[in-house]
């Protein structure tokens, strides 16, 4: 999945999420930095999120975006109050997107201090990576 179609289907995701009251584009938000990202606001505040993408081996972007199915990512636990990297991990994980081969939030890994973020494997190798801004 493509940061594009990534965005769409974090945009519908979010719109149909429990306790969020606003979400749109990065660039419906007024900030045209990024080419992909979106702004989600819950009870807890906004978040926005960049969204880059990286292809498949032996992809190219001349190449249709085609989907490869297979089991679901596993669930991610419910966030703390306030833990916009958890809230959207587990938001994705509850999707159960069949594209979706695993969430990996940045915050959680060995060293990585104040970075928040989730990389997101796809079953046709691609990733994305969606950067708390």
């Amino acid at each position: 999945m493509r940061p594009a179609r990534f965005q769409d289907f974090t945009l519908d995701l979010a719109k149909n999420s429990p306790g969020v009251t606003r979400v749109q584009t990065l660039a419906d938000s007024g900030d045209t930095k990024y080419a992909f990202g979106v702004a989600i606001t819950t009870g807890d505040g906004e978040a926005r999120w960049q969204i880059m993408g990286q292809l498949a081996e032996g992809e190219k972007h001349e190449h249709a975006d085609v989907p490869v199915n297979g089991d679901p990512a596993q669930a991610v636990a419910d966030p703390a109050p306030g833990d916009h990297e958890g809230w959207l991990a587990a938001a994705i994980a509850r999707a159960e997107s069949p594209e979706i081969a695993s969430i990996e939030r940045w915050s959680t890994r060995p060293g990585q201090g104040n970075s928040r973020g989730l990389t997101i494997a796809f079953h046709n190798g691609a990733r994305a990576f969606v950067r708390q801004l």
